[in-house]
């Protein structure tokens, strides 16, 4: 089997360009998911929290 080294270096090219797209795409998925994290935080700080009376200030737990 007689390989040409034009056949070579296209298939390493090709190999390379898929691994630079699979990083770019693991990055978008990660900065993504930062920025949904960082909502739901901004989310759960604008809820008021419970200080007075029974309703949501006591846990009852039973073991």
């Amino acid at each position: 089997m007689d390989i040409s080294p034009t056949a070579l270096v296209n298939a390493f090219t090709q190999v390379q360009q898929q691994q630079v797209a699979q990083t770019a795409q693991v990055l978008v998925l990660k900065k993504a998911m930062d920025v949904q994290a960082a909502g739901a935080l901004a989310l759960l700080q604008a809820l008021p929290l419970a200080t007075s009376g029974t309703l949501g200030t006591q846990v009852n737990a039973l073991a």
